[in-house]
């Protein structure tokens, strides 16, 4: 028999080999599929985990009550709007605080009401500021009346100034925010002791939401820091009109408006010119004005209200053709 032969004599033996083949094959693929379905199970817990996780409880906190003033005096904005208020206005302390000032005044108009700002409303010329009465400025020596020119020539030569706060209809009100607030009366006593320095005046038309009828006036609360800025003012306002009037043929008509800040003792910092429509000369007297002007030390209650680098002021000196 050959070998061939032999091999092909055995059939049985061949096929029981196979199916041992087969049977591990099929234990290994078993195998490769647990492993595989268990990788499955294992990154489907590891994803929703999170989503069947226990919720932590949300820790509730106690309702927080917040009181809010809104009396009167609570509304009453920091540092108001300052506006000088005349001598001859005074009056009791207003119901209503719009602006604060050098004295107390009440709010009233010779016109109906006609505007939207917190003004009176009234007939005059249309300038570039606000003015609520037309009077020529007096000079800083004590009892002095009002300048009298000695003819009409030297008047219309020397033209008059308008008071250091000139501003457009929109900027009526707006350019007026700079604010006083309270401090001792020594600063009062000596604004007081002052001459009888005013500053150039011309009425301008003005359109307010005030309807008291009476001279025209606005909402004021005198306070120590609204004396301190009038007494400002009328320093450097006397000193510049002394200036103008002594050389009056070297300027031009136009504004300078100058920027500075009057820090705690009393000193001008920061003195800058922002806008100069006139010439060189008005600007040097501008600068002059407010350097020669011997302003006192502001007291601690005004200095408590104002940020630490002092008193930030802005005054526009103005030459106009009447």
């Amino acid at each position: 028999m050959t070998t061939a032969d032999i091999m092909f004599a055995r059939p049985g033996n061949h096929e029981s080999f196979r199916d041992h083949e087969y049977d591990a094959r099929t234990v290994l693929w078993a195998l490769l599929a647990a492993i595989a379905i268990h990788l499955v199970v294992a990154f489907l817990l590891a994803a929703f985990s999170g989503v069947f996780s226990p919720t932590v409880p949300f820790e509730e906190k106690p309702a927080e009550l917040t009181l809010v003033d809104l009396s009167p005096a609570s509304l009453v904005p920091k540092n108001s709007a300052f506006i000088e208020t005349d001598e001859s206005k005074k009056a009791p302390e207003p119901k209503d605080k719009t602006f604060e000032s050098n004295a107390n005044s009440i709010g009233a108009s010779e016109l109906d009401a006609t505007g939207e700002l917190p003004l009176p409303s009234q007939a005059g010329k249309d300038r570039p500021f606000m003015d609520l009465e037309t009077h020529p400025y007096s000079v800083d020596t004590k009892g002095a009346q009002p300048q009298q020119q000695s003819s009409a020539a030297s008047q219309d030569k020397q033209m008059p100034a308008a008071q250091p706060a000139p501003m457009t209809a929109a900027e009526q009100f707006a350019l007026l925010t700079q604010k006083p607030a309270p401090e001792t009366e020594r600063l009062t006593e000596q604004s007081q002791a002052r001459s009888a320095y005013r500053p150039y005046k011309e009425r301008t038309r003005i359109s307010g939401t005030i309807t008291n009828r009476g001279v025209s006036s606005v909402s004021a609360v005198g306070t120590p820091l609204g004396r301190y800025q009038k007494f400002i003012l009328d320093a450097i306002g006397s000193r510049w009109h002394a200036l103008v009037e002594q050389k009056n043929d070297l300027v031009n008509i136009g504004t300078t408006d100058v920027v500075f800040v009057v820090d705690r003792n009393g000193h001008v910092k920061d003195l800058k010119i922002i806008e100069n429509t006139s010439n060189e000369a008005l600007a040097n007297f501008c600068i002059q004005s407010i350097q020669d002007a011997q302003l006192p030390p502001m007291s601690d209650d005004v200095a408590a209200t104002l940020p630490p680098e002092g008193l930030r002021m802005e005054i526009p000196f103005t030459i106009f053709i009447n």
